[in-house]
């Protein structure tokens, strides 16, 4: 059955079809209706437009006619809504579908504002207009209020990370006055030695004073003994200063060789470590794969003319060859941060890069076991982040050191025989740290093994 076409010649047809007498129509822009009414409006006439006669399909709206049901409304509410505002023929028969299959659909006075507001428009109601103001006026009200939020959540992260702040400038307080004392006390030592050289100045004065006096009252016989006191005073002032400046180069001296000699017993130390477990690690390794007992030297080791090739680290060039490196026992993990997050994931920030390159490394180093250090270049870096997932540690290059020297750096003070990987897409930086003994890994092997994590 053809829906009839609402002119006013048949007002006797839509009675008996029980419709409702229609209010005086009103004209609204079909252009500026807002997306909520126009979505619904169009999914209306998409679901109309599949059942209609092709008659009363207008000719440009054929093709949008055989899209997907699903489809229809996405990819033709453009072409819906204006045909819609313009053919009062397409209106009508979509209107009088409505009410035989969507009866519900045509209430103006439904509690839903947006369905309302579609009824309306459609049905030409003389409150159409402020219907449609309504529902504009709600998606604003929830834009706003949306905003609103936005900014609330801003201003609360910006309070954390100011109280955050506070927090460190504290810190930095504590251990600036911490240095205070330091240098207070160790320059209250070095006057303390100024004080007992002083004395020494002064007898040296008292006793030239002496001397002067008895050379006055002895006459000319004295005056070499004068110049002698003399010349000898001059040494005692020499030798005075001497001191003065050798005590001030110990103080100093001092602390610079307490400083050095923690710093090399603590690298001695970690080094010390790190190469007994390698080394047995390593060797517990070999005996239990090779089953082997822990004899020395056999009689082929001693053959000239070859070598092992151990000493330079071997190419790493695909995922597979990583993960038996990273089963290796006591085996480092080195990352050149930033050339593997620009490989991976480039249009992230670089916090967002540091971020998520930080929590996949501490998921590979809970799997695997293997100590993993990353490395930032630290120029541009405005704030270090407190705290970094557990099994990784991150470095920031100082001013002036390029991320790549402190990469080199570490695998240099690595004890030779560890088992070391650079993930690095650099060719430099994985030239010189393979003749170091490191496995060099281009950064795109890297982000794949992590993607698997």
């Amino acid at each position: 059955m053809h829906p009839q076409p609402a002119h006013d010649e048949h007002p006797e047809d839509a009675t008996s079809a029980g419709a409702q007498p229609r209010a005086e129509t009103v004209p609204v822009d079909w252009s500026e209706l807002p997306e909520a009414v126009r979505e619904r409006i169009a999914e209306l006439a998409a679901a109309a437009l599949g059942k209609l006669p092709n008659v009363d399909v207008p000719r440009q709206l054929r093709p949008v006619a055989k899209f997907a049901p699903a489809k229809r409304a996405k990819l033709g509410g453009t072409a819906l809504i204006s045909t819609l505002g313009e053919s009062s023929k397409f209106r009508t028969a979509v209107i009088e579908w409505l009410r035989d299959h969507r009866q519900d659909a045509l209430d103006p006075n439904s509690a839903d504002s947006v369905a309302a507001a579609a009824a309306a428009v459609l049905l030409g109601e003389s409150s159409a207009t402020s219907r449609v103001r309504l529902v504009a006026k709600n998606a604003e009200e929830t834009t706003l209020r949306a905003e609103r939020d936005a900014a609330v959540a801003r201003n609360q992260r910006l309070e954390a990370e100011l109280e955050r702040l506070k927090e460190e400038l504290a810190e930095a307080r504590s251990a600036a006055e911490n240095a205070r004392g330091e240098r207070e006390a160790d320059l209250e030592k070095l006057r303390g030695r100024l004080r007992e050289q002083g004395v020494l100045l002064r007898q040296a004065k008292d006793a030239a004073e002496q001397a002067r006096g008895e050379a006055e009252r002895g006459g000319a016989e004295q005056a070499s003994e004068v110049s002698a006191l003399r010349a000898k005073l001059e040494r005692e002032r020499q030798r005075a200063d001497r001191e003065r400046a050798r005590a001030e180069r110990a103080v100093t001296d001092a602390e610079v060789a307490r400083q050095s000699a923690r710093e090399a017993r603590q690298a001695d130390e970690v080094r010390l470590s790190l190469l007994l477990g390698t080394i047995e690690g390593a060797v517990n390794g070999l005996r239990r794969e090779l089953s082997v007992g822990s004899g020395t030297r056999r009689p082929a080791d001693t053959v000239r003319g070859a070598t092992s090739g151990i000493g330079a680290g071997g190419r790493v060039q695909d995922a597979s060859a990583l993960d038996k490196l990273l089963a290796l026992p006591n085996i480092h993990l080195i990352v050149d941060g930033y050339n593997v997050t620009k490989t991976g994931y480039p249009e992230l920030a670089l916090s967002d890069q540091r971020d998520r390159l930080t929590t996949q490394l501490s998921t590979l180093a809970a799997r695997t076991g293997a100590e993993v250090t990353v490395v930032f270049d630290g120029a541009g870096v405005l704030s270090v982040p407190a705290a970094v997932p557990r099994g990784v540690r991150v470095l920031f290059s100082d001013r002036g050191v390029l991320a790549d020297d402190v990469i080199r750096s570490l695998v240099a003070a690595e004890p030779p025989g560890r088992p070391m990987v650079v993930a690095t897409s650099d060719r430099a930086v994985a030239d010189s740290v393979r003749s170091a003994g490191a496995h060099p890994v281009p950064a795109s092997v890297l982000v794949s093994r992590l993607g698997r994590v």
